[in-house]
């Protein structure tokens, strides 16, 4: 199976819906064509920042329908599953599959706690459900409430055939560093998940980063892997070290919504977060205008 695309910068695109909370069209086609136009490696619907778990199926399948025809080949686009059932799972990928999808990606089930085989078979049949198409997992412990084992992670890349890589938002580089080692001689890819690690990421053998800040300033993201791939390690350092206090400044707002927050501050107009989150306090927002500013990103 072919995985030379997968690697770089994937934006986990924001969903912009209208006052209905109905995906708003031609919002989603102006922040393809922006992501894009700002150097992003590839495309990811309905990751955590894509609100995933706010969408109806239907939806979600309009949407990356819309992203799919939009982007037109520039990037890859994957297809975020972050259902809990293994059952719903498998309808999504397929129907993904079917859209055109150039991959998956599959978060553990949340709010429940399961075994490691019953994870294994999980990911597994999921896997088998869709063979043509690369599956990435995807591992949020600060959101599931649990982490995907180093152990489970080899298993599965070495024992599924189109289980091609992960996303670790785990924030813990040694668990990062883990995955990297013991899957770094049959090529799978692992990504960073948090932007403040991009580098540090890089520096372990990632093959790139999902990160939810190229929604808004892409270059300064992209530059990070670009300069980090040409060799110019102080110059990767650097743009790291001006992400940081932006995306730092992101958590004094309420889960997910300072993202949308601060693309609306920069006049991307993507709309508000599905309720019942609400747009940022005014305190989140006056640090997030602080960070920008000292940033050289608003006046």
């Amino acid at each position: 199976m072919n995985t030379e695309f997968i690697k770089g910068i994937i934006v986990p695109i924001l969903t912009p819906v209208d006052e209905d909370e109905v995906i708003d069209e031609g919002k989603m086609r102006k922040q393809v064509d922006f992501v894009i136009d700002g150097g992003v490696s590839g495309i990811l619907a309905f990751g955590s920042n894509g609100e995933f778990y706010m969408a109806e199926e239907d939806e979600m399948m309009r949407a990356l329908k819309i992203m799919l025809d939009q982007a037109s080949g520039r990037v890859p686009v994957y297809m975020g599953i972050g259902a809990i059932s293994t059952k719903k799972c498998i309808r999504i990928a397929k129907a993904a599959a079917a859209a055109g999808a150039d991959g998956i990606s599959v978060l553990q089930p949340m709010f429940l706690k399961p075994t490691e085989e019953e994870l294994y078979l999980h990911f597994k049949r999921i896997a088998d459900a869709v063979p043509d198409t690369p599956m990435l997992l995807y591992n949020n412990p600060g959101r599931t409430g649990y982490t995907l084992s180093a152990n489970l992670v080899e298993r599965l890349a070495r024992e599924v055939s189109n289980i091609v890589g992960m996303k670790d938002s785990s924030g813990d580089m040694t668990q990062t560093e883990e995955f990297i080692r013991r899957t770094s001689d049959i090529g799978f890819k692992v990504f960073g998940g948090k932007d403040t690690l991009i580098f540090g990421a890089m520096v372990h053998g990632a093959a790139g980063c999902v990160a939810t800040t190229a929604n808004f300033i892409p270059e300064l993201v992209t530059s990070i892997y670009n300069l980090y791939m040409k060799g110019d390690l102080d110059g990767a350092r650097k743009a790291q070290f001006k992400l940081n206090p932006i995306r730092l400044s992101m958590d004094k707002a309420s889960f997910p919504v300072a993202t949308k927050d601060l693309a609306n501050m920069l006049g991307l107009d993507v709309e508000k977060p599905y309720t019942p989150n609400l747009p940022g306090h005014k305190q989140a927002i006056e640090a997030m205008e602080q960070q920008m500013r000292a940033a050289g990103y608003i006046e």
